[in-house]
């Protein structure tokens, strides 16, 4: 590869402007300048055009960018055995990279191909054998240097004398095996430390922290499960003790008795106290069945629903899927069309550029005719900038944050969840009123409705009219933590601050300024297209025509020929450019229906969301109805019951007689049964509400998946374990082939350094270390200097030297690649620099060097071929 030719444009130094470097030959090019006029940002531009992606901004691509801003561009010519090409990069906004055949002037890769295609020319990047053709300046690859540096030099020049070898393509040796030892030690850095012990903050050790966590988890859920089972076979037996207290015989043996003390009156205050207490239980009763036929119908209302929310949640799917496919159909179409327009473009540029030789004369009517067509650019361009500058004002008062929308709806959806969980487990009452009552009760001051239940946490005070007031003490505090206040007042704070009243208004706020967004884009854009170079351009256009059009200039030829192609060009520009504004059209109204197909379908998703939480996942829904419909029946069945009992002691009475004794012993054995019925009553509530605690937070469920998920750590960790020992062992299978294959790579590099360091020296002889194959030991006069003891000049001297011999290889491998000097010899003396001179001419002669350098006279007799830099423009 050679190089012919260097332009950049808006890089560091050069803002605003762009210079270029011609004529670059084989042999040794020489540009030399004063300090501060841009050598190094020359060198430094060329260095990020071979190995910096465009599509990256790393450190050394942002140095590039002048203080001003703007996209710095780098492209050079270069010649290799397929062709003349032209290499392209901008960096920062409009990214973009391309390889231009200059034979036919077709682009033959853009983009990521275009870095493909560069990858190839440099071998690799700075970590492969072109990266050390390049010498910057006050850098000569000797001197001391960070620990992380040296490595990475090493590691460098490794695959450099591999690469000369030949050894590509064996495990051996050569830069394949280099990245696959590099990897493996890598990937076990990642995972171990240096003696094989998990590493923290690594995967492994985060794998075996995981296992260790889900055993501890695991073996907490197998308590928590073992005391639910403790507390069901607990809460069968207090059942069966209840139900064989409660049964029906029992009772009436009782009765019985009481009725044998005292028949007449013990036995009505019997029937009295029976009926009441069975009133009572109806009364129960009924309530369980009322309240299970209302979740009955709330299941199967929100199951109806769901159906038509799955129909339409589907439809909206398909819908975006649909969209998302014009959106890419008409980028697609976009962009075809904008190649279209750029094609058309160059061929009108060729064909102006044409007349313009042809037709000097006709330079003062041509601007008469362009006069107008600039004014008119620049009033439509003033209108342009006027409607960016009223849209980004508009837009200003439109903007929210972007995550405004979401915060609100998680808030609604928080509130939601605390008022139901609020709602969950207070008590209830409810009041019947006679159709002929004069009075009523009321509660807090509120009047309570006949028929309808009323939950209350706390103390409820009832007042009943013309009675008094009954004071009715739950244990039961309704948000005692405040969380349904304090997330209602951060949904009043966000929509205040936001300016909106509701979701709704915020969402719509959010669509109004996107859409102003994408004016604004297009008013951008019709301003780039009628003023690419500024507004300020046009108007020095304009006075630039207007004073060449006031020349009268006599027509020495008729260019009607030409003018005719430039007109054919032109209109074939407007015909480009109109398909591509219809393009634009287009990929606008894609991007909004794809915008309407989004709400659609998040709104239905989160209404669908709502739905099954009512019904619960699909595959537990019938199980869910059948547990619904029996609970059901199971309450209907109980009030039957009830009834039943009540009847008879409706249809029959009892006369109030009896003896005070009997009454007495009866009451006494009715009261160890009752305190017995009730202390069995409070231990059933209290295990139920351990049951229901347990139950509701899954506890089995959670208990068999941490199970699952211990099995699956304890995997993890096994596959890490032979991971690492396969790692390992890779790891000490290549570093014994390479060590084998290190004895290849010293003598070519000796033997192309040999005849340098003779000429440069008289009397010197260099020893490279058996390891890192770095020099480590200079032999002058007889005597052993180690490298880091040389002076600066001796140092700079050796690592150009050694870059020509690198390149010497390269050349001989089939891989020509040009010698790049920034400033390299800024210690050397006068002597020794002129044989430096005579070094690089030597190796010139099958190579091309190419050198920076601030010193003007002493490099005035390195000769070679002189460059200069000159203004240069983009196209």
């Amino acid at each position: 590869m050679k190089l012919t030719a260097l332009r950049l444009h808006n890089v560091k130094r050069f803002a605003g402007r762009g210079i270029s470097v011609e004529g670059i030959t084989d042999g040794v090019n020489v540009l030399s300048a004063a300090n501060e006029h841009g050598k190094s940002t020359c060198f430094e531009a060329l260095h990020a055009l071979f190995f910096q992606p465009h599509s990256g901004n790393p450190k050394s691509v942002q140095m590039l960018r002048p203080y001003s801003g703007g996209n710095p561009i780098v492209e050079a010519d270069i010649t290799i055995e397929a062709g003349r090409y032209r290499l392209t990069k901008q960096f920062h906004s409009g990214r973009r990279a391309s390889v231009t055949d200059l034979g036919s002037g077709r682009i033959v890769a853009q983009a990521d191909e275009a870095e493909a295609f560069i990858g190839d020319l440099i071998s690799g990047g700075t970590s492969g054998p072109a990266g050390l053709l390049w010498v910057r300046q006050g850098v000569t690859g000797i001197e001391n240097r960070s620990k992380s540096e040296e490595e990475n030099d090493k590691r460098v020049r490794e695959s450099l004398l591999s690469s000369v070898q030949g050894e590509v393509e064996a495990l051996t040796g050569g830069r394949r095996m280099s990245a696959v030892l590099e990897a493996c030690e890598d990937e076990l850095n990642r995972l171990v430390t240096a003696t094989l012990r998990p590493k923290a903050g690594g995967r492994f050790a985060a794998a075996l922290e995981e296992r260790d966590r889900l055993q501890e988890e695991e073996a907490r859920l197998a308590k928590e499960v073992e005391m639910l089972h403790g507390a069901l076979d607990r809460r069968r037996s207090v059942q069966a003790r209840l139900s064989e207290l409660e049964n029906p015989d029992e009772e009436a043996g009782r009765k019985t008795a009481i009725a044998n003390a005292e028949v007449v009156l013990e036995a009505a205050k019997l029937h009295d106290r029976e009926l009441k207490a069975l009133d009572a239980e109806a009364t129960l009763a009924a309530s369980r069945r009322d309240e299970a036929q209302q979740v009955f119908d709330r299941f199967h209302t929100a199951l109806n629903r769901s159906g038509e929310l799955a129909r339409r949640f589907a439809l909206a799917e398909k819908e975006l899927s649909s969209a998302a496919k014009r959106r890419t159909a008409s980028l697609a179409e976009s962009e075809a069309a904008t190649a279209e327009v750029q094609a058309a473009e160059e061929e009108e540029r060729i064909d102006r550029q044409l007349l313009a030789r042809l037709e000097a004369a006709l330079r003062s009517r041509h601007a008469a005719e362009r006069l107008a067509e600039v004014r008119l650019r620049l009033e439509q361009a003033e209108a342009a900038r006027q409607q960016i500058e009223d849209g980004e004002a508009a837009h200003a008062l439109l903007a929210i944050p972007a995550d405004a929308v979401e915060r609100l709806e998680a808030l609604d959806l928080k509130i939601v969840g605390l008022r139901a969980a609020a709602e969950v487990g207070l008590p209830t009452l409810r009041v019947d009123y006679l159709k002929d009552a004069s009075g009523s009760v009321s509660m807090d001051r509120q009047p309570l409705i006949g028929g309808e239940d009323r939950s209350f946490a706390g103390i409820a005070k009832l007042d009943i009219t013309g009675v008094g007031t009954l004071t009715i003490h739950s244990s039961r505090q309704a948000d005692q933590d405040g969380a349904l206040e304090t997330a209602e007042a951060t949904r009043q704070t966000l929509l205040a601050k936001l300016g909106v009243d509701s979701l709704r208004a915020a969402r719509q706020r959010d669509i109004a300024a996107r859409n102003k967004q994408e004016e604004l884009v297009r008013a951008r854009q019709r301003l780039a297209d009628l003023a690419p170079n500024g507004i300020d351009k046009l108007h020095l256009d304009a006075a630039r025509f207007a004073e060449l059009s006031q020349d009268p200039v006599e027509l020495e030829a008729d260019p009607e020929e030409v003018r005719a192609r430039l007109a054919d060009a032109t209109r074939r520009i407007e015909l480009s450019r109109n398909r591509a504004r219809e393009a634009s059209v287009m990929r606008t109204e894609a991007g909004e229906a794809i915008l309407r197909a989004q709400t659609e379908h998040t709104r239905l998703g989160q209404e669908l969301e709502a739905i099954e939480a009512v019904i619960g996942p699909e595959a537990g829904r019938t199980e869910l109805q059948q547990d619904l419909a029996l609970k059901l029946s199971r309450a209907k069945e109980q009030v039957d019951a009830v009834e039943l009992r009540a009847e008879p002691l409706r249809r029959t009475g009892r006369d109030l007689a009896g003896a005070e004794a009997a009454l007495a012993r009866a009451r006494s054995v009715a009261d160890a049964a009752g305190r017995e019925i009730a202390r069995l009553r409070e231990e059933l509530a209290d295990l139920g509400g351990q049951i229901r605690t347990r139950s509701d937070g899954a506890v089995e469920e959670n208990w068999l998946e941490s199970r699952d998920l211990l099995a699956a750590a304890r995997e993890q960790v096994k596959r890490f374990e032979t991971e690492v020992g396969v790692l390992d062992r890779l790891r000490k299978a290549l570093t014994a082939t390479r060590a084998a294959a290190r004895d290849l790579y010293l003598k070519p590099v000796m033997n192309e350094l040999a005849p340098l360091l003779g000429l440069l020296f008289d009397d010197i002889s260099i020893t490279f270390d058996g390891d890192t194959l770095l020099p480590q030991i200079v032999r002058r006069n007889g005597l052993d200097e180690d490298v880091d003891r040389l002076s600066g000049g001796m140092r700079e001297q050796l690592s150009v030297l050694t870059r020509l011999a690198f390149a010497r290889l390269l050349a001989r491998d089939g891989r020509p690649a040009p010698v790049i000097l920034d400033d390299a010899l800024v210690y050397s003396d006068d002597d020794r620099i002129e044989r430096m001179f005579d070094a690089l001419h030597r190796q010139s002669r099958d190579q091309q060097i190419l050198v920076f350098s601030c010193r003007q006279r002493a490099f005035a007799k390195l000769g070679g071929n002189v460059l200069t830099m000159q203004p240069w423009q983009p196209d």
